[in-house]
């Protein structure tokens, strides 16, 4: 049985959905039972009913020490989880309140085991790779961020193609008359890499993804290459003006000319394992696949 002297933990929920606050006070409850000091980011805490003694934080070092950051709703209450652990090193569990939810380790009917097994300690940590981005016009620095999932250089204007060059480890590649580029992590292949095209890929492979979208060219093909491999996608000087989003949710302006430099973060996602699962049951359930095909298990 794991002391639970001195261990606290860092609650971050989707507030906008009645029963995800109502999870929220529930872990919380149970987590004070359990002698932890909880905190809540302190935007959130108006809207959750929660017991006497829970602590509101602010800002960035809202989970430093904490031994845990819970992450109650879907991927994109995940990935602002993230935005707090990753820089405190704090492990994230995901518990998924919303509809897919790729990176939650456990679903809604879980919860009871899963904060159980927190207070026992009983789970495994594992270190998700990320990306680092940095943007430069005229070699000024105009943007730099990080992201979990992917990194994505997308056209500005519907109406308009996106005319982009991209390097691989410093040489050229290719030049694309497209609607984007997605730079994606294995975590992130399953996301907006997938849904453009590009390959699965293990979460324990180390590796990088770059998937072009909608791409007028002869060659365009989703590539995998080395974790230890750099993109750099420069925005044509004469096309229009770009996009660069970071897992969705942090987003700059790219004007023409700009050059985008992708490459593995230097600090990774710390993830929650609660117990050991392949991968391949979490994609057969997650995308409902057809394990057993259209016609069955029955032979005529």
């Amino acid at each position: 049985m794991t002391s639970t002297a001195n261990r606290s933990a860092l609650l971050v929920t989707h507030t906008g959905r009645r029963h995800s606050t109502e999870h929220a006070a529930s872990i919380a409850n149970d987590l004070v039972r359990a002698g932890f000091e909880v905190r809540v980011v302190a935007s959130e805490i108006g809207d959750l009913d929660l017991p006497p003694g829970v602590t509101p934080v602010f800002g960035p070092s809202a989970a430093e020490g904490v031994e845990i950051v819970f992450a109650l709703g879907g991927d994109g209450t995940f990935l602002r989880a993230a935005e707090l652990a990753r820089p405190n090193k704090a492990p994230l569990l995901g518990i998924n309140l919303g509809k897919v939810g790729f990176l939650a380790e456990a679903e809604i009917s879980d919860i009871d085991q899963a904060v159980a097994d927190v207070v026992r300690g009983a789970y495994t940590v594992d270190e998700r790779l990320t990306l680092d981005v940095k943007a430069e016009l005229d070699g000024e620095l105009i943007a730099e961020s990080w992201a979990l999932n992917e990194v994505t250089v997308e056209k500005g204007q519907r109406a308009q193609m996106l005319e982009l060059r991209v390097d691989v480890d410093g040489r050229p590649l290719s030049r694309y008359g497209c609607d984007g580029v997605v730079c994606a992590t294995p975590t992130g292949s399953t996301a907006y890499a997938f849904s453009a095209g590009g390959p699965v890929v293990w979460p324990e492979v180390e590796a990088l993804l770059l998937v072009p979208v909608a791409a007028h060219a002869l060659f365009s093909k989703p590539l995998v290459t080395a974790p230890t491999s750099t993109f750099v996608i420069t925005v044509d000087p004469y096309t229009s003006v770009a996009t660069l989003c970071a897992d969705g949710h942090r987003v700059f302006d790219l004007p023409p000319g700009a050059k985008v430099t992708v490459r593995r973060g230097a600090q990774p996602v710390r993830v929650v394992q609660l117990a050991p699962r392949p991968f391949t049951d979490r994609l057969v359930a997650k995308f409902d696949l057809p394990v057993l095909g259209w016609r069955g298990t029955k032979r005529r």
